[in-house]
């Protein structure tokens, strides 16, 4: 069966990390509510490649341009499919919309513009 994945990257300062969780679990309840297969916020916590081959990957931390008082979250939703996807996300929008009529512009506890994005058509799975 195919599967789609919305992957994202960010960098999360360190002192904002509990701010960021409460707002994932709520992003987390939304999508589960909405239909999302499976929803993933990753903290990483070893992100020094190891040699492989005598050369070495590229480190998140450097990818991303995360200092030393900021942390590197790796999360992404799954869906059955890329139309799912469009469909879930549609009704997380108009959830989200919603929720935050009356509040006013949602701050967020992280640097829009240092976060990378995309959608995955997923190829192998094991």
């Amino acid at each position: 069966m195919p599967k789609y994945v919305d992957g994202f990257v960010l960098v999360v300062p360190k002192d904002k990390t509990e701010e960021y969780k409460k707002m994932a679990e709520e992003g987390r309840d939304i999508w589960m509510k909405c239909g999302a297969l499976s929803y993933y916020e990753c903290r990483g916590n070893d992100l020094i490649p190891p040699e492989m081959g005598g050369e070495r990957a590229r480190a998140f931390p450097e990818m991303a341009g995360a200092r030393g008082n900021e942390t590197v979250w790796f999360s992404f939703i799954t869906f059955k499919s890329k139309q799912h996807r469009d469909e879930v996300n549609a009704l997380v929008m108009e959830e989200m919309d919603k929720q935050m009529e009356g509040k006013g512009e949602m701050v967020m506890p992280f640097e829009m513009k240092r976060m990378a994005y995309g959608g995955f058509q997923v190829e192998v799975e094991g």
